[in-house]
């Protein structure tokens, strides 16, 4: 046959002629893995590979990192971001979040919650972004941020909402968050009650077109008598006021406190129907530590002092998109390459959104009157 007349693909390979090699007689060498030392990073290589190089100047920043010598890991994850090639994504981000959580232990969050975005916005799948939310959570715990925390939890479940632990994490988070929202509604009601009160004094005694405290108008009669009673009913019609808005401020501050209360029962009604759910599934210290949350979630619920058919309500609201197959494919989801833009769609954009969704049916079986609140205090104010 002709050289032209060869098919794509149907020439031999040259080893097919081979002679194939004679076997040794006797046993074959038995496999010896590769053993790695306790700290062998830390002993010369010369090797002239840059990036074997910088991967064990990592290893370093990690043990260091690992016994709490958290500026020295920040030292050797500087000195590998300088030099590392910017095609290597992959230790480039962990570098990266070594830095983060290196700062937030050397209290410069600022520093570490600016890389922590660059990270978010450069991720590319639903594993770089969850890793990148799992950073920012642990950043705003850190510094105690009570609303950025849940804000980092709610974005989390919007990308995983079949995760009971993090569903669980939001309960607690709502818990703290009550107290917090109580002493900031009786600071405030205490700022606004003195603001008030200071206006009432110098609207009573300054006259209209002067500056002057203490000037009585000119068109009043002289007589003591008229203008001592005129200002006790000035004053009982300031502080009626006064009060009926106090008494308001009172009322929304306990809608607020129910509200929230309200946010984290759900919440863990949630994590107890998603614990239920995966439980056939699970045995040893796994199915041990699911039965012991459980039970903790029940001891919680009898705390509220919620009435048992609004608990079932909740459990309805909060059970309605809850089927096993819905759990088997997030559980066994692919990684999702979609690229920033699209990944910003898969998360939700505020609070407010995330409430909206998964609170809103329960919020108006709780709170019908909250708007006549709001509307109350506006026009006494």
């Amino acid at each position: 046959m002709e050289t032209g007349c060869w098919l794509l693909g149907g020439e031999f390979e040259d080893s097919v002629f081979e002679e194939r090699r004679e076997r040794r007689p006797g046993l074959p060498a038995s496999y010896r893995a590769k053993r790695c030392e306790p700290q062998w990073f830390y002993e010369e290589t010369g090797s002239s590979d840059e990036v074997e190089a910088l991967t064990l100047k990592k290893f370093k920043g990690d043990l260091a990192y690992r016994r709490q010598e958290y500026q020295k890991a920040l030292q050797e994850y500087l000195s590998i971001s300088e030099k590392l090639p910017s095609t290597n994504f992959a230790m480039k981000r962990d570098v990266q979040e070594g830095q983060a959580r290196c700062l937030v232990h050397l209290g410069r969050h600022t520093e570490a919650l600016e890389i922590a975005a660059n990270l978010e916005n450069k991720a590319t799948n639903t594993d770089h972004l969850t890793t990148v939310l799992y950073l920012q959570f642990a950043i705003c715990s850190s510094l105690q941020n009570l609303e950025k925390t849940i804000l980092c939890l709610q974005k989390l479940i919007s990308l995983h909402p079949f995760d009971p632990w993090n569903w669980g994490k939001l309960a607690e988070a709502y818990l703290s968050l009550g107290p917090a929202l109580s002493t900031l509604c009786a600071s405030s009601q205490k700022q606004n009650s003195f603001t008030s009160s200071d206006k009432t004094i110098k609207s009573s005694f300054t006259h209209s077109g002067k500056d002057c405290l203490l000037c009585f108008p000119e068109t009043l009669p002289e007589s003591p008598v008229f203008s001592v009673e005129a200002s006790s009913s000035n004053n009982q019609k300031n502080e009626k006021a006064m009060k009926n808005i106090q008494n308001c401020v009172a009322e929304k501050r306990e809608a607020v406190l129910l509200e929230t209360q309200m946010k984290a029962c759900a919440s863990f009604i949630r994590t107890r129907l998603l614990l239920q759910l995966t439980q056939s599934q699970q045995t040893s210290f796994a199915l041990e530590r699911n039965l012991r949350t459980q039970q903790e979630i029940a001891d919680k619920m009898k705390e509220f002092g919620f009435k048992e058919d609004t608990l079932l309500l909740i459990a309805e609201v909060m059970g309605e998109d809850i089927v096993p197959e819905k759990i088997k494919d997030e559980v066994h989801t692919e990684v999702k390459c979609v690229g920033p833009t699209a990944l910003t769609a898969l998360v939700i954009a505020s609070s407010k959104e995330f409430e909206d969704k998964w609170f809103r049916k329960i919020k108006d079986h709780f709170c019908p009157f909250e708007n006549q609140f709001h509307t109350e205090i506006q026009i006494l104010v």
